[in-house]
Parts: structure tokens; C-alpha cells; sequence
């Protein structure tokens, strides 16, 4: 893994050995960004389900204003905090080592332009840290989800007040683009 493009253009990221995170590949970490285009500027990023932090550095590299990783596998959380020193990320991520729910269950104030979700694939995750954020509204006005999931997989629940804007297939990976509906 590597950061596409920005100021950290070209640095190798460290990662978990083992099957137990599954990082998003270049190919599909560079068309999200491309997508996302200049939406990453500036923007209070939230990583849910973060690993080692893949998503997160790249959106740090290209302008993004911060970062909020959450991971609770304890493999994942020390490397996505390696790769924060070593990218000298210190003042702008904050690496969280907990459940997702649980910090969702705690977070009522902060909004976000971005929201990263990469749960593991087929557990229904995707559905209910949807259905978490909406609820909180932790999303700001034009702020976009991204959510990663398996290419059979659907999103299935209540979205309303967000509305599907784009889907993309790579593979085996499905990426959902979401953005609250404009009245």
C-alpha cells in the first residue's frame, strides 16, 4: 500500500499481516479520489472501521484538514498509529482504538465533510453504521459517505434523509457514494 498522490505522494504504508484487515487497493483507494476530486479539501474526515489508516492518509495527503480513525482490532490500531508518526500525521489524526458503535454511541457533537465506512464484508455493518450516522446526523451539508462493501452486498436500510448519488464495482468491491438529499 501507498499513498497515491499529494504531499505524501509515494510513501509505502505499513500494514497488518495475516487475512484479519482487508485494505482497499490503489486501484480502487485512486478512483474514490478521483471521484471525490476537490470535496477532499479541507474536509474533517471520519474512518470508521479504519484498519490501518489507507483511506485516511490518502485524504490527509491531498488536503483534507483532519482525520478521526476508529479501529478496535489491536494489530490494525498500532500500525494505523505507526503510520501516523511516520507520515509525521501527529496534529491532524486522531487514532481512536474502539468499537465503532461505541464511539458512535459517544459522538454527538462533531460533524464531518467526510465518512469513511470499511467494515468487513457480509456482516450487516454497513447497514447499521449507515443507519448510526444518518441518525446522529454526523454528516455536514454536501458532506459525502463512502462505503465499501462486497460487490454482492446491498444496502438495505432506511437512507432517508441521504440518497444514493453513485455506485462503482471493482472486482470483488462495491463502493456506495452517499450525500444527504437536497430539499
Amino acid at each position: 500500500m501507498r499513498i497515491i498522490s499529494g504531499n505524501w505522494k509515494g510513501h509505502r504504508l505499513k500494514t497488518v499481516k495475516g487475512s484479519k484487515t482487508r485494505p482497499t487497493s490503489d486501484k480502487v483507494k485512486g478512483a474514490i479520489f478521483n471521484i471525490l476530486g476537490d470535496k477532499v479539501l479541507e474536509a474533517r474526515v471520519l474512518d470508521l472501521f479504519a484498519g490501518t489508516g489507507n483511506l485516511s492518509w490518502e485524504a490527509l495527503s491531498r488536503g483534507a484538514a483532519g482525520a478521526v480513525l476508529i479501529e478496535k482490532n489491536t494489530d490494525a490500531w498500532n500500525t494505523a498509529v505507526e503510520n501516523k508518526t511516520m507520515l509525521g500525521a501527529e496534529s491532524m489524526a486522531n487514532v481512536l482504538k474502539m468499537d465503532v458503535f461505541s464511539f458512535l454511541s459517544k459522538n454527538d457533537q462533531e460533524r464531518f465533510d467526510l465518512i469513511f465506512l470499511d467494515p468487513p464484508y457480509r456482516q450487516g455493518l454497513v447497514d447499521k453504521a449507515l443507519s448510526t450516522v444518518k441518525d446522529l446526523s454526523l454528516l455536514k451539508l454536501n458532506g459525502v459517505i463512502i462505503a465499501e462493501t462486497a460487490s454482492t452486498e446491498k444496502i438495505e436500510g432506511n437512507l432517508i434523509p441521504l440518497r444514493l448519488m453513485l455506485t462503482k464495482k471493482y472486482g470483488d468491491t462495491k463502493i456506495w457514494f452517499l450525500q444527504e438529499a437536497k430539499e
